[in-house]
């Protein structure tokens, strides 16, 4: 079993072009008002609500491997080989990425709502209270947070040595719902993808050689018998 054949690994580094669209989507949600009489103590709650809680989430419970947030495999169709990948995710290097990604929001989501009213003529939430543009940019800071650490939990995976997968027992059923954070329609069901060619070219390399010489063998076969005919002619 190697990562890359698990096509969910690959499906998450979509996360690489959805990032910049979602900190783009939180520069037009916090263009629409203008920062309160406390605007600090705005972007704090704000960071603490939609980045900190759910980093505290997915350091007790890591984003399951086979979630895309709004669809993911069903927990009774887990395959062995993604079972692995699951008790591969409680790695103290991830969670402490994870982390740092968290803790970056915050001086980036500063900068963005510092900036954002430049963007006013474009955000969809023009002349609207800035509480809602709070409430708005809330989910898409927790979106970035959860793409982020599958983002780097896909990239740890497909960067690793198939020959260490086996050192780490797979998770039970029981251990996945309880230890990890599945979210999603239990809808999504794909084939391993194939990493290694096929071996049927050798095998017909290994056909043909024999038909040829049966082939021969029947080409022969009437020879000898016009010479066996010949000779019978002779004998009379």
């Amino acid at each position: 079993m190697t990562p890359r054949s698990e096509p969910l690994l690959w499906l998450q580094l979509v996360a690489l072009g959805a990032l910049p669209l979602e900190l783009l989507g939180l520069v037009l949600v916090l263009a629409g008002a203008d920062p309160g009489p406390l605007p600090g103590l705005e972007r704090m709650l704000a960071w603490a609500i939609g980045a900190l809680g759910p980093a505290i989430l997915l350091w007790q419970r890591p984003a399951d491997v086979c979630s895309l947030l709004v669809i993911q495999v069903p927990i009774k169709a887990r395959s062995g080989a993604q079972l692995s990948l699951a008790a591969l995710q409680s790695s103290l290097v991830l969670k402490l990425l994870m982390a740092a990604g968290a803790a970056a929001l915050l001086p980036l989501f500063w900068w963005i709502d510092q900036h954002a009213a430049l963007a006013t003529p474009l955000s969809p939430l023009a002349a609207s209270p800035r509480f809602v543009g709070l409430l708005v940019a809330c989910p898409l800071l927790a979106v970035i947070t959860w793409q982020w650490q599958q983002l780097i939990q896909a990239s740890a995976l497909l960067i690793r040595n198939p020959a260490t997968i086996p050192e780490h027992p797979p998770l039970s059923l029981q251990q996945l719902v309880s230890q990890r954070m599945s979210l999603g329609l239990p809808l999504l069901l794909l084939n391993p993808l194939l990493t290694t060619q096929p071996a049927a070219p050798a095998a017909e390399a290994l056909v043909q050689p024999e038909a040829s010489s049966v082939a021969d063998a029947v080409a022969i076969q009437p020879d000898e018998t016009a010479e066996q005919a010949e000779r019978t002619d002779l004998d009379q």
